[in-house]
């Protein structure tokens, strides 16, 4: 049994899998899944599990050299807004930006967050 890191062996496995430049997809529960993108699914109640806490566990075992948010952030949640400027390197996009980023992820761990545009879109960096 591993020891440290991720220990979901559907996230663990999936982010092995990653190289340079492929993005992941940290959503809330209302975003759009696209059919074609593959999803791990934690949800369980509303609310839970937490974005943040989702992108922390995640953060603690993914190199992202870049993540987008949508710009309505900025008045529609501030909170997890200052939060997520505290943890990655972050551009702004538009919502339905970001929807169509979605489109071209590797995967997508939806939460149970029910606060608006809790999403991000993580690029895979290097560890070297």
């Amino acid at each position: 049994m591993k020891k440290h890191g991720m220990i979901n062996r559907d996230i663990a496995a999936s982010l092995a899998s990653f190289g340079h430049t492929d993005l992941l997809v940290i959503a809330d529960c209302g975003l759009p899944i696209p059919s074609n993108v593959p999803c791990i699914d934690l949800s369980y109640q509303l609310g839970e599990p937490a974005f943040l806490t989702i992108l922390r566990a995640v953060l603690d075992d993914f190199q992202a050299e870049k993540a987008f948010i949508a710009s309505e952030i900025k008045t529609q949640n501030p909170e997890i807004e200052a939060d997520v400027l505290t943890l990655t390197n972050t551009d702004y996009i538009s919502h339905n930006e970001l929807k169509e980023l979605s489109k071209k992820a590797k995967l997508i761990i939806r939460t149970g967050e029910a606060t608006p545009y809790a999403n991000i879109v993580l690029q895979s960096g290097v560890i070297f």
